[in-house]
């Protein structure tokens, strides 16, 4: 994976590949953001990691709250509904994140 191929993680955490972001403590702590505002990556290969389909689950339920807002600011493929709950003190980080990709993006 290229690093341009990354809207979010090479940025905050300086990693340019899925195995490198998994190998990353910071990196698979900010998957599911990446996930969350990059429609474009493959987790195919990944998806067998319980690191990857954790941070998938979170985007999703993350994506099902806010999908509004986050379709507002980032052109994406909507992420399958999940109603579970997500941790209300990830917001700041999200918002955040959104601000970042729609501004370099």
């Amino acid at each position: 994976m290229a690093t341009d191929q990354f809207k979010l993680l090479s940025a905050y955490a300086g990693v340019t590949s899925m195995k490198d972001a998994l190998a990353d403590e910071r990196g698979k702590r900010l998957l599911w953001l990446e996930i969350l505002v990059n429609d474009q990556l493959d987790l195919t290969p990944w998806l067998h990691d319980t690191a990857v389909q954790a941070a998938y689950q979170k985007a999703c339920r993350w994506f099902t709250t806010y999908r509004s807002l986050i379709t507002t600011l980032v052109v994406r493929t909507p992420l399958p509904p999940d109603p579970g709950p997500i941790d209300q003190r990830d917001y700041r980080t999200v918002m955040e994140a959104l601000r970042f990709v729609s501004a370099h993006h």
